[in-house]
């Protein structure tokens, strides 16, 4: 698996690195924004760790450029900047998860995993639906209506485990253990972020809507016309 590390701290860089080979990972390094866009564009990667404070250019611009390049591209963005509006910043920028320094490097692992292992686990040609809207797990494509829907990896990963639970209500904590496959601060809003990210996405200009919030409770994909 090759990860595409854009850090400029060299003692974090390098601890990070040194880490991640040791776990067989092959690991390609850029000390700033430009060279680490260079590097996305010119190989393949597995996953992009990013820092967002970087010399030429930061790292929510990478981000940026990055997901309009490589739509499904995990990102990880890792930082020190670690209040509920950096998340959100970073989130919304285009990041798939967030994990804030100093950090133990096992939480890393777990991230890393996690976000890679939903990109590419069941290639078996699996499709899953309802109403019009289709994922195909190979493709590793979203539509509704026929028209193609621009997800992330972690979009279209919280989008799997709807469709795989639809019609049961999931809380917060059954899609931070299924879908993020590690602990976080379930007091914080990261989970309502993504989904009011996929809604837009999935229900925004449909009259049908598909993913419901039920306060107290979780949330419910089904469909509800008129909602």
């Amino acid at each position: 698996m090759k990860i595409l590390l854009i850090e400029d701290e060299p003692k974090v860089a390098a601890f990070i690195k040194k880490g991640l080979e040791e776990q067989t990972y092959e690991v390609d390094q850029a000390y700033d924004g430009l060279f680490g866009i260079k590097l996305s564009e010119q190989n393949d990667y597995d996953l992009i760790i990013l820092d967002i404070i970087l010399p030429n250019m930061n790292g929510l611009d990478v981000c940026r450029h990055i997901r309009q390049q490589r739509k499904t591209m995990p990102i990880l963005m890792l930082t020190a900047l670690g209040t509920t509006d950096d998340k959100i910043t970073g989130l919304d920028a285009g990041a798939d998860d967030y994990l804030t320094k100093p950090f133990e490097f096992k939480e890393l692992l777990a991230r890393i995993r996690a976000l890679t292992r939903r990109v590419t686990d069941n290639g078996s040609g699996e499709k899953l639906g309802i109403a019009d809207l289709e994922l195909d797990v190979s493709k590793k494509t979203v539509t509704r209506g026929g028209k193609a829907l621009n997800l992330t990896a972690r979009e279209f990963a919280l989008l799997y485990y709807l469709l795989r639970n639809q019609g049961r209500v999931v809380s917060r904590v059954d899609i931070t253990e299924q879908v993020w496959e590690t602990s976080f601060d379930t007091g914080s809003n990261v989970i309502d972020v993504y989904i009011n990210f996929l809604r837009k996405k999935v229900d925004k200009g449909f009259e049908t809507k598909l993913i419901h919030t039920l306060v107290g409770m979780g949330y419910v994909l089904k469909i509800q016309d008129g909602v």
